[in-house]
């Protein structure tokens, strides 16, 4: 099973994991929780106030994009009159899932390939992600998780490179890495964190389904953070591991290059509800659904970017989007 590190995925890894839920369970603040006091309406969303009598708690995982949309479905369950407790910002997934699962929480956004890979087990991710999405909620429907469709936002892993270097490369997709690692080895050096440069899923991966073998001095281990850095200010690494959503892309003016072998799995943002509440309240499948439509991979960047970059606070860069798009309105 593969196991996700880092704040961007939020997953824990090793064994220990009845452990690591105890200390969360005890420490995370699931019997605790702030009311989301936003005065809002309904816009698109939410007319007639279909939620109203209803208190739903809304949790999410703690990096930006995911506190994004958690409070984004706290902001449109309070528009469609519901009163909802924000849980927001919980160390890691299993914590969050585990709130789904018991019913601590009633809604969240997970991806679809940490539900495949991670939480159901899964070797082998499934490339069309229509069919991944399918699977994951047609199976995980047995643990008392509803999924709802997908948002076209994919936060999967890729390489990218500076604007700056690829006028002189001008490289579009990992095939062409491929091309340039074996006409000119010395030229492909890469950044990545510790744990993609020894993963099956990661860069020992890419390489076997790309045919490139890049020289071991020429892969630079460092934390996730620092590779945005090097790759758009240093010549330390033409290449370096990202994040598709990263607000950091567009920022720091990299080119984010195409996988064209399908190789990194579909990470697709979905809603996601325990069941009971979803057998109660199925209008939160209406609810989401719109929002889920609009997000897209480049939307999530600029909103991703508003917090990690310019220092925003998440539930007003989600309250601001949401008036922005007419899906509720303020005051």
């Amino acid at each position: 099973m593969r196991r996700t590190y880092g704040p961007r995925r939020g997953v824990f890894a090793g064994g220990s994991v009845a452990l690591s839920l105890a200390l969360l369970l005890g420490g995370c603040g699931l019997k605790s929780g702030s009311p989301m006091v936003d005065d809002v309406s309904p816009g698109s969303v939410g007319r007639g106030e279909p939620l109203k009598g209803a208190t739903l708690t809304v949790t999410s995982k703690n990096f930006s994009e995911n506190i994004i949309l958690g409070q984004m479905t706290g902001l449109v369950f309070k528009a469609a009159g519901a009163e909802v407790i924000d849980r927001t910002n919980l160390p890691g997934s299993i914590s969050a899932r585990e709130a789904i699962i018991n019913g601590d929480a009633d809604a969240q956004w997970d991806y679809t390939g940490t539900g495949w890979i991670t939480f159901l087990g899964h070797a082998n991710p499934i490339v069309d992600p229509k069919k991944q999405y399918e699977a994951v909620r047609d199976e995980d429907k047995g643990n008392g998780v509803i999924w709802l469709p997908p948002a076209p936002l994919d936060n999967t892993y890729a390489l990218a490179i500076s604007k700056k270097n690829n006028a002189k490369y001008r490289l579009k997709t990992l095939s062409d890495v491929a091309a340039l690692a074996k006409k000119d080895p010395g030229a492909v050096t890469i950044c990545v964190e510790n744990e993609f440069a020894s993963r099956d899923d990661g860069l020992p991966g890419m390489e076997k389904k790309y045919g490139m073998k890049i020289p071991a001095g020429n892969i630079r281990k460092m934390d996730a953070g620092i590779i945005y850095t090097q790759v758009s200010e240093s010549d330390s690494c033409l290449l370096g591991e990202v994040f598709t959503t990263d607000g950091r892309i567009k920022a720091m003016d990299l080119d984010v290059l195409r996988d064209d072998k399908n190789f990194f799995p579909n990470y697709n943002a979905s809603p996601v509800v325990h069941e009971a509440t979803f057998e109660k309240y199925p209008v939160i499948a209406e609810l989401l659904d719109p929002l889920a439509r609009k997000l897209t991979t480049e939307v999530a960047q600029t909103l991703n970017a508003k917090v990690d970059v310019d220092g925003e606070d998440p539930h007003e860069v989600a309250k601001e989007w949401l008036v922005e798009e007419g899906f509720i309105e303020e005051g």
